[in-house]
């Protein structure tokens, strides 16, 4: 299988995991277990799956996050709650999420369907958790009984597989999280002000990582990339693009066209409710 076939297949189910991250119903579950840190919720709720692990393993994990604003938010966490209440209220958010997202018609033939495809995609990514801890972390939680839920956990699985192998391509780079941050920015596809501002970059840092980047003929003065920049992103989506292809493949080019297929109404509907925004 082509990596642009497995992207293109990731891509097309993204918004079934990714409005988790904006849902305000799960903002508010996470703040009535006590959640008082800037971020502590979006934080605690994603890497419960590691259990209570130290803030020093989550700035690790989350790469491109000041770590400043990873202590901040993860100082009261696992105080707030233990690892595995975390994991639930999550759950039952995204429970709240797809319920408004898709009008209550959350057992439906054609979800059944997309579950079950994806859920064997992400059972082959299971077989392969080398060098991916947060993918890890997930896939040793129990899988849930009702099909939205499996479908929704599926595609988190997926979505963090891919996201480690992101990473480890950033690394071999020699990227650094903010780094990583200024060339996307540097690619027009998101400005530099919302990239600082979601992950809490002060301008003096950004500024100095954007002069680095520029000793090196990764960036223009101006934060744009250079033709070495470019050919180094490519390089790096590529890579990952690559890594991420085994759970794909074992579905084959036919099976993940069906997945598109159930995916795009799904995940267009999700879109459509404005659960959806930039983290």
């Amino acid at each position: 299988m082509s990596p642009e076939t497995a992207r293109k297949t990731w891509r097309t189910a993204e918004p079934i995991h990714g409005f988790i991250y904006f849902l305000p119903e799960a903002s508010e579950a996470y703040d009535a277990l006590g959640a008082i840190g800037p971020r502590t919720g979006y934080f605690a709720s994603r890497v419960a799956a590691m259990g209570e692990v130290p803030t020093d393993v989550v700035i690790s994990t989350f790469y491109n996050f000041n770590p400043t604003l990873v202590r901040e938010s993860m100082v009261p966490a696992w105080k707030v709650a233990p690892a595995a209440k975390w994991v639930e209220t999550r759950l039952g958010a995204v429970d709240v999420g797809l319920h408004r997202g898709w009008n209550g018609a959350v057992d439906t033939p054609e979800i059944r369907e997309l579950a079950s495809l994806l859920r064997a995609a992400a059972e082959r990514a299971c077989e392969s958790p080398e060098g991916r801890p947060l993918f890890a972390g997930h896939a040793s939680l129990q899988w849930p009984d009702a099909p939205h839920l499996q479908l929704w956990f599926a595609q988190t699985l997926l979505r963090e597989f891919r996201g480690d192998g992101h990473i480890a391509a950033l690394v071999c780079e020699g990227l650094s999280g903010l780094e990583a941050l200024i060339t996307h920015a540097g690619s027009g596809d998101v400005t530099a002000k919302v990239l600082a501002s979601s992950r809490a970059w002060p301008e003096a840092e950004w500024n100095a990582g954007v002069e680095g980047l520029a000793a090196r003929g990764i960036v223009n003065p101006d934060g744009s990339l250079t033709d070495k920049g470019r050919a180094q992103r490519d390089l790096i989506e590529l890579r990952t693009d690559e890594l991420a292809v085994a759970p794909y493949a074992v579905l084959g080019d036919e099976k993940c066209e069906r997945v598109r297929e159930l995916a795009r109404p799904l995940s267009k509907a999700i879109v459509d409710s404005g659960m959806i925004g930039f983290r």
